[in-house]
């Protein structure tokens, strides 16, 4: 397997759970200019990563990969427990994080997209760090007691992961998100999190931390 990624995007879950899977892979790091040349956008007409070519099997979109590679490896307990339910229950916490909670952090990444004057930016990411933020904290109810977001370890948790590295990176409250923060200092040290992020950056930040 090939997963195409550039550092600090949302392909940094797919790695992790490559990493979790044990399964033989390599990387094609990218740039954002990457993303856009000929060679890649004949494989991804998107023009975004990830993408995991699997022999002659070409998938991008990051909820589609992880959903291929736990149903391809039962045996790596990633995909729930078996059931329908399980499945379901992972499915349902993937869905939302890629669904709802990624995109409302894109007008902080780029808010000249979303409001074509400048001079309102600010008050574009703002707004959205407050519904992010609204995100986080049902987000972290749920993780109350719980060590993963489903019932057990899944694909949905990885990125979780980088959607809190993300609140990190931007300044986002997460103050009293004491469940969160236990997560991401748990996710932070699992070796194969920290392999996948000295592989895409060189090396992990042990001063990361989720504040709350």
């Amino acid at each position: 397997m090939k997963l195409y990624y550039f550092p600090g995007a949302c392909s940094l879950a797919t790695h992790v759970v490559l990493e979790w899977l044990g399964a033989p892979y390599e990387t094609v790091k990218l740039d954002r200019d990457g993303t856009k040349s000929p060679e890649f956008l004949k494989l991804n007409p998107n023009g975004a990563v990830p993408l995991l070519v699997d022999g002659d099997f070409v998938l991008s979109q990051n909820a589609a990969i992880l959903t291929y590679l736990a149903a391809s490896h039962p045996n790596a307990g990633l995909f729930g427990d078996g059931t329908t339910r399980g499945r379901a229950e992972v499915m349902k916490w993937l869905s939302l994080l890629n669904s709802d909670v990624h995109p409302a952090f894109k007008p902080i990444f780029a808010p000249n997209r979303y409001h074509p004057d400048a001079s309102q930016s600010k008050v574009v990411a703002d707004t959205a760090r407050k519904n992010v933020r609204e995100y986080l904290e049902r987000i972290n109810g749920r993780m109350k007691g719980r060590e993963w977001i489903a019932d057990q370890r899944s694909v949905a948790d990885p990125y979780l992961f980088v959607m809190l590295r993300w609140t990190v990176k931007l300044h986002i409250d997460a103050k009293g998100l004491d469940n969160l923060a236990s997560f991401f200092a748990r996710m932070l040290a699992d070796p194969g999190v920290r392999a996948s992020i000295v592989a895409e950056e060189g090396s992990v930040d042990a001063n990361a931390r989720l504040v709350a």
